[in-house]
């Protein structure tokens, strides 16, 4: 059934209703909260100029056009050879394109993790939009052919070369126990202000990010390489402690006992590779932290 024509009122409440679900989208295939809802914008701009008599199924024309945008914008940044980051956990995550689900959308996506956005990034455009449209959100090799301008065949192939390279990447390769001492040295040379310390243990293209609520705090700002992260943080961890976070060694910050921030790590190679802060407190009140005594305490 195609979609009528109706007031420009009804097709912005159409469009509102799949927003989640295109941010959804627009967050796995870009990594950046701030792009992703440029991508989204960018969608309801195309949507109010086109002819929606022509739209038999809105839900999967938004995809389309969302997945294309994202392509343009991921070949884009390649061309430019700049990253953009300014990682969020996103908001929602739709199981199925076309598909709202109010449930779905008022999760966290911690299922897929920081480790695996970070992965990633080291997909070319059209292998990252085949992984995610057919891994996360389940569209058909078909449709996935379309926006990448390759047969079917040739779709499934990217997705299966992006699946092979995800599995085989050593993202977080470490034991718990290695994370540990990592995460343990991290803060022992950021509380002594040992630059040369925090180098150690940092990869030389790693990159710290903070939450928008971390962000508008004020104490903390994006930065990329070993050199300005260890900057950033050198004599500034004092009031943090380790801790698991969600199982794995990471820090809070809880002053007076109650957890205000978090700082997830990623390693690869033996290094922090990734460093994100979460400052949301509805994010940080989902998520099993347990203090830990220092190893010579």
């Amino acid at each position: 059934m195609r979609v009528p024509v109706q007031t420009s009122d009804w097709l912005a409440e159409a469009f509102e209703t799949h927003r989640p679900h295109l941010r959804a989208v627009a967050y796995r295939m870009l990594g950046s909260a701030s792009e992703a809802e440029d991508a989204v914008q960018d969608v309801w701009l195309d949507l109010s100029r086109a002819d929606t008599r022509v739209i038999e199924n809105l839900g999967k024309w938004l995809t389309t056009v969302v997945a294309r945008v994202c392509l343009d914008m991921l070949r884009s940044r390649m061309s430019r050879r700049e990253e953009r980051y300014g990682l969020l956990p996103p908001e929602t995550l739709a199981r199925r394109a076309g598909e709202v689900d109010p449930a779905q959308e008022a999760l966290m996506a911690d299922s897929l993790g920081l480790a695996f956005m970070v992965l990633l990034d080291a997909l070319t455009p059209a292998e990252r939009v085949a992984l995610v449209l057919h891994d996360i959100f389940e569209l058909p090799f078909d449709e996935i052919a379309q926006i990448v301008g390759r047969t079917p065949a040739a779709a499934r192939q990217l997705a299966s070369r992006a699946r092979r390279r995800v599995r085989g990447s050593s993202v977080n390769d470490v034991n718990p126990r290695y994370q540990r001492q990592v995460v343990e040295a991290f803060l022992a040379a950021s509380r002594r202000g040992d630059f040369e310390g925090l180098l150690a243990v940092l990869d030389p293209d790693v990159v710290f990010r903070a939450d928008a609520v971390a962000e508008r705090a004020g104490a903390f700002r994006e930065n990329r390489g070993a050199s300005a992260v260890a900057k950033a943080f050198a004599g500034r961890a004092r009031g943090a402690e380790l801790a698991l976070v969600d199982g794995v060694p990471g820090l809070v910050w809880a002053p007076g006992g109650r957890p205000q921030g978090v700082f997830r790590f990623t390693l690869a190679r033996r290094k922090i590779v990734a460093i994100d802060v979460i400052g949301d407190p509805e994010h940080v009140r989902r998520m099993d932290l347990l203090l830990l005594e220092p190893a010579d305490a």
